[in-house]
């Protein structure tokens, strides 16, 4: 047996079907709406509750991180932006006109995430210009948050609706 045949029985190209997707996307909606602006979620609801030297310590991580993300997006921003959508066409174009349901798997998995990270850098610049501190800071955390596991939500609901029928045809 050649080394493609084992892959191909190793990962199960039909992705609707396969645990492992499903695994895949359980984590990937998981671990995106822990961190939220590269601070872990513990770290938010600690200054909530702690206030003081954990709001802090909260600002100090949250402008860091805004600062990391905008100097990568000011820097290389078009070349990322370029990428992005190239990978999302190509994508689209396999989903959609070849059929593909690896790319259509793949596409529900990767076009939210375009999303989620403009979010990201609109609440990264917002916290730069701003410079929120205390509870304004944990509440705008707390709604981005919520809008990335609303998104998450729907866009799970949307790929288990997709790879339904997928499965059924």
């Amino acid at each position: 047996m050649e080394w493609y045949s084992l892959i191909f029985l190793l990962i199960d190209m039909r992705s609707f079907s396969s645990l492992w997707y499903w695994i895949f996307l359980a984590v990937l909606w998981s671990s995106v709406s822990h961190w939220v602006l590269g601070v872990p979620f513990d770290l938010i609801t600690r200054a909530r509750r702690q206030g003081a030297e954990a709001a802090e310590d909260l600002a100090v991580v949250v402008q860091i991180n805004a600062r990391r993300m905008l100097y990568i997006s000011r820097n290389g921003g078009l070349w990322v932006i370029g990428f992005v959508f190239f990978l999302l066409t190509v994508l689209g174009m396999l989903a959609i006109l070849y059929q593909i349901e690896l790319a259509q798997a793949v596409l529900l998995m990767f076009a939210p995430m375009v999303l989620v990270a403009y979010l990201t850098l609109r609440l990264a610049l917002r916290v730069e210009t701003d410079a929120p501190e205390g509870a304004v800071l944990v509440r705008l955390l707390m709604r981005h948050r919520f809008l990335v596991q609303l998104i998450g939500m729907i866009s799970i609901f949307v790929t288990a609706l997709f790879g339904m029928y997928q499965n059924m045809t």
